[in-house]
């Protein structure tokens, strides 16, 4: 069985010349130009994501020493 979904989809005039002409440019259907736009953004966006989700641990671990750094308070067990 084939993994393709067939959507149609309605541009402006201007929007559809276009298309047509950037896949022409890079020597691609119309369908594997936009394949290949949508795919790109996509993983534009799950790096986005994965970022914010790293940035978003290290915030909520921010709090978690009294607002002091690990190196503050392992200088302080120095002592």
């Amino acid at each position: 069985m084939s993994n393709t979904v067939r959507k149609n989809f309605v541009f402006d005039a201007k929007v559809a010349s276009h298309l047509e002409e950037l896949a022409n440019a890079d020597q691609k259907s119309m369908t594997a130009f936009l394949q290949s736009v949508i795919e790109e953004r996509y993983e534009e966006i799950e790096v986005q994501e994965k970022l914010k989700a790293i940035d978003d641990f290290f915030s909520l671990t921010r709090g978690s020493f009294d607002g002091r750094s690990i190196q503050e308070i392992k200088a302080d067990w120095d002592v």
